[in-house]
């Protein structure tokens, strides 16, 4: 199905527009991060598509994982990241963002975050995947909530900032492969217009609203990497698609994330029967690497013929689970759960989007004048599985760069004429109802454990829904979300099953080996 070049018609000459030095599209801990930097030298605009507030950062409970009180273990986060990447890290890429991400967290403590502390030294807790206790982490279980506005507070504080919040980025303006800038619809004044930009950093975060069950909030629905495929900008590794072991799972309610810290605490899994089942799987336990823990509940479930298992703190001290775990207490107290008395229900859920928009370093993707960031970037640092507390620092670092090289690069542009119009198909839909078959077919048949069959299933509903939809000229947020969902969940289905093999959180149960000549990226 040949992909449309833009979702709406245009006419640069005849939309409102202004101009920007490097424009900036996400407002989570890589857009906030590469803001500030470039801001030093460049007049700046940060779009968001939601308030200011609503990123996935936000919503970040473990926290972020670094060294910086332990230089001498650094070679040892290291060589975890490598050794739970099944051979498609980049050690280089690998070792510069640990490196260089101790100086930026201790920027961020600079900045206010408080870190939570034990005496004078910081309170590292451990995760699943990691050999030592290096995550620190904010407010116990808050700590995407205290990096958030922190950050917030920091480029509210800068000058060469315009913030533009409830700004959705329909589609990157690109000419002879060179971006720029962004056609935009602001959802207050409901209106198009134009921001022309000597650099663009993508920063729009994760995909995992493609999934009927997932740990991410409204606003995550894929847009950034959908945005880049339409103007030919190369993705890498999307099938590796992460489920978080444990969301609490309550009938009719949002999927919560429950950090992993929790069993890094000493939290245990049980089953129906009250069963401690971890050791059947890995030698860690609970501790395992997220990929195998999520596989190993999946299975659990099945064996038990139950819908989840169970979460048990009740061995731990009350005390403890109240002040290191308080969002975690209060939120089940909303359901009727007693932390301290009562098991808690979890299941896996969709959680982080591991592949993306190819990237260097530096955040530089193959179209000129285009960086990427954060979550929809792929960098080659997390390979085929994502050790947890990574993602935020991972974020901060290429944040960092791309904003720092593209107010390095900042030229003076000519401004081009553009102007599209598409081929208008009458005709309604009903987008609710079809995002949520979509969710659904993702869920049962791109999930956790896929196989030739369902993703070929999967793949011929998707060319379906798209021969209709991504005809359509939609005139509004809801629209577009959609057209990018199934833009994004065709080419996460087409890698799946390109790659016929198992290799970190791509679980194939038709071909359950891991084998050599995958030892390499899904380039698209």
């Amino acid at each position: 199905m040949k992909r449309p070049e833009y979702l709406v018609s245009f006419d640069t000459s005849k939309v409102p527009s202004f101009t920007t030095d490097v424009l900036i599209i996400g407002s989570g801990i890589a857009g906030l991060r590469a803001a500030i930097e470039a801001a030093k030298h460049h007049k700046i605009t940060l779009l968001t598509k939601d308030g200011l507030s609503e990123t996935n950062t936000y919503y970040a409970q473990g926290g972020i994982a670094s060294q910086i009180d332990k230089p001498s273990l650094v070679s040892s986060h290291i060589a975890d990241t490598l050794n739970n990447a099944h051979q498609l890290a980049n050690p280089s890429v690998i070792k510069q963002v640990i490196n260089k991400g101790i100086t930026l967290v201790k920027e961020l403590v600079s900045w206010g975050v408080e870190f939570d502390k034990k005496g004078k030294r910081f309170d590292m807790a451990r995760e699943g995947g990691h050999s030592f206790s290096r995550i620190l982490h904010s407010g116990g279980d808050a700590t995407g909530r205290h990096l958030q506005k922190t950050l917030i507070r920091k480029v509210r504080a800068t000058n060469n900032i315009t913030i533009f919040d409830y700004t959705f980025v329909i589609d990157i303006l690109a000419y002879s492969r060179t971006c720029h800038g962004a056609l935009v619809y602001n959802q207050k004044s409901a209106a198009l217009f134009v921001i022309w930009a000597k650099k663009t950093i993508i920063a729009t975060g994760g995909a995992g609203q493609l999934y009927r069950e997932t740990t991410n909030p409204q606003i995550a629905t894929g847009d950034g990497v959908s945005i880049a495929y339409r103007k030919g900008v190369t993705l890498q590794d999307l099938e590796f698609v992460q489920f978080h072991p444990t969301a609490l799972y309550v009938a009719g309610a949002a999927r919560y994330l429950i950090s992993e810290a929790v069993r890094g605490e000493g939290g245990i899994l049980l089953d129906r029967y009250q069963r401690r089942f971890m050791a059947d799987y890995h030698p860690l336990k609970e501790l395992a690497p997220r990929d195998i823990l999520s596989r190993a509940i999946l299975n659990q479930m099945k064996l038990t013929r139950d819908t989840n298992v169970y979460l048990d703190l009740r061995h731990l001290p009350s005390s403890k689970i109240r002040k290191r775990f308080p969002s975690l207490a209060k939120l089940c107290k909303n359901f009727g759960i007693d932390t301290t008395r009562e098991l808690i229900p979890v299941r896996p859920s969709a959680h982080y989007l591991i592949g993306g928009i190819k990237i260097d370093l530096f955040g530089r993707t193959n179209i000129k004048n285009l960086f990427v960031a954060g979550e929809c970037a792929s960098s080659s640092f997390h390979g085929a599985n994502r050790l947890g507390s990574n993602s935020l620092l991972e974020a901060v670092v290429i944040g960092y760069f791309a904003g720092k090289t593209a107010s390095r690069e900042v030229r003076p542009q000519k401004i081009p004429y553009l102007t599209y119009v598409r081929r208008y198909v009458h005709g309604k839909v009903n987008l609710t109802d079809i995002t949520n078959s979509l969710r659904s077919l993702m869920w049962y048949n791109v999930g956790l454990e896929r196989n030739e069959t369902g993703l070929k299933q999967a793949l011929a509903k998707i060319d379906y829904w798209s021969s209709y939809c991504l005809s359509l000229e939609f005139s509004s947020p809801q629209g577009w979300e959609l057209q990018n969902m199934l833009t994004l969940a065709r080419l996460i289905t087409q890698s799946a099953l390109k790659r016929i093999e198992t290799r970190g959180v791509h679980y194939r149960t038709d071909f359950p080996l891991t084998v050599p000549e995958w030892e390499k990226h899904s380039v698209i």
